[in-house]
């Protein structure tokens, strides 16, 4: 059937947090609610307020930040536990409970009494004015008629949602659409929300496939993170249902932005090959592929990259040919006739050593065919050099890709030595610097930094190829 209605969970908070190593901070998650809201997200699950204070605090916080989009806190299927929930002013309470037989027997219930539990807890949500989502844990490896059973009495109890969600990740897109057109047909007057984990690698693939299937909510975190493998990302399903369905369903220029917010919190770095918002998303390498790109983009690019605020990156490598190196001349200010950079294109072809041409390098190479000189650069802004030290049990890579999605950095470089990362900072003032200095000394695991301030710089004066 045709996807007529979506709805975005981001549980980046509590999914999301369940990623190894992830522990968000009550502010940071303040400040991912309110980039979630900022966005167009329709459901923020904050968290399950049973867990520690930290997360109970956490929750009814954002309940209070009066957000346009639904606050839900989640919990499990007893009155204890929703009577946490129902504290912190929520607009939702999610209540969960285990439904394949072997869940069932870990808790040591029989089906009545797991279906008595969890009609308990939801009419007891529901006679405190909220309203109530029912999650079928493992709902796709249930017995389908138990899971019919307990859904059925999940909405007789008060319930305006169902999950089902596909714990481990085991279904394909056939197999989940189907599902979900079956158990609307036997299970009426509520909407389902499907919940995908990424295990097999076809977390957005069974999302949009269950969407097709007939559920109206799909429960996605930022950057995909979340136990084991992560869930349906964000970023991914977002730009997909643009691209295949013509359905927008949030701010997709932002994506980019809030997939950084949280890569910096987390401490997850995001894979350069990551749909969307990797670096490699929208770089092109082959000189075929540069070649049709520059003629036609869609060629080789299923969405032009400003539609979620990225750019082109033309790679210049021993696969480029003369429209690649070209094309990223002239992007630099560099014009040059056929025969010169068919000379470059040549010197290029015999360095297949090095893996990419930087801009510096291909400057360097125009400057080698060319003779061109080049005059002193003074810095219109305040440029400086930081050099970072590192704990040394952390990852280095993570925090330096926090620093690089800093808005004054330029470079990153990843070092040798007494040091571990080397940034190079572009501010308009001392001070825009000296913030800059403090986010990167805030950064959990950084124990040290030394700046230098840039007086002039200065390219080599090339005498002739």
């Amino acid at each position: 059937m045709p996807i007529t209605k979506v709805l975005i969970v981001d549980t980046t908070l509590r999914e999301g947090e369940q990623t190894p190593g992830v522990n968000f901070t009550v502010e940071e998650k303040l400040e991912i609610a309110r980039a979630l809201d900022s966005i167009g997200v329709h459901m923020i699950e904050a968290g399950d307020p049973n867990v520690s204070e930290d997360v109970h605090q956490a929750v009814k916080l954002i309940a209070s930040e009066n957000l346009s989009a639904e606050v839900i806190a989640h919990c499990k299927a007893n009155v204890e536990d929703v009577n946490r929930a129902l504290s912190c002013d929520v607009d939702r309470v999610a209540i969960f409970l285990g439904v394949t037989d072997a869940k069932l027997r870990s808790m040591k219930l029989t089906e009545d009494e797991a279906v008595e539990r969890a009609v308990k807890a939801i009419e007891h949500a529901k006679s405190h004015g909220v309203k109530v989502r029912f999650t079928a844990e493992d709902g796709t490896r249930a017995r389908y008629d138990f899971l019919v059973r307990i859904c059925r009495a999940a909405v007789e109890a008060g319930a305006d949602r169902i999950s089902l969600p596909d714990t481990v990740g085991i279904m394909t897109p056939w197999k989940i659409r189907e599902f979900f057109e079956r158990i609307r047909r036997d299970v009426k007057n509520v909407e389902f929300d499907c919940h995908c984990h990424n295990d097999l690698g076809m977390a957005v693939a069974n999302a949009l496939a269950a969407l097709e299937g007939g559920a109206t909510g799909v429960h996605v975190t930022v950057n995909g993170i979340g136990e084991r493998a992560g869930i349906t990302s964000l970023e991914t399903i977002a730009v997909a249902l643009k691209a295949l369905y013509d359905i927008e369903v949030v701010k997709l220029e932002k994506l980019p932005w809030i997939s950084a917010l949280v890569e910096r919190f987390s401490g997850v770095v995001v894979p350069p090959h990551a749909p969307v918002v990797g670096e490699n998303a929208f770089s092109h390498k082959g000189g075929v592929h540069i070649a049709a790109v520059l003629y036609d983009p869609s060629t080789y690019e299923v969405i032009p990259p400003e539609l979620v605020g990225r750019k082109r990156e033309i790679v210049v490598s021993k696969y480029a040919g003369k429209h690649a190196v070209k094309a990223k001349l002239e992007s630099l200010g560099v014009q040059l006739d056929d025969e010169q950079v068919e000379k470059i294109v040549q010197l290029i072809k015999s360095r297949s050593d090095v893996r990419t041409f930087r801009d510096a390098d291909l400057i360097e190479l125009a400057e080698k065919v060319t003779g061109m000189r080049l005059v002193p650069e003074v810095p219109s802004m305040i440029e400086a050099i930081i050099l970072v030290k590192c704990e040394p049990n952390v990852y280095t890579t993570s925090i330096a890709r926090r620093i690089a999605s800093m808005k004054e950095v330029a470079e990153v470089h990843e070092i040798s030595g007494e040091y571990d990362i080397q940034v190079k900072v572009l501010a308009p003032s001392v001070s825009d610097l000296n913030d800059c200095l403090e986010k990167i000394r805030g950064i959990k695991g950084v124990s040290g930094t030394h700046t230098h301030l840039i007086l002039k710089s200065l390219r080599p004066i090339r005498q002739g190829p």
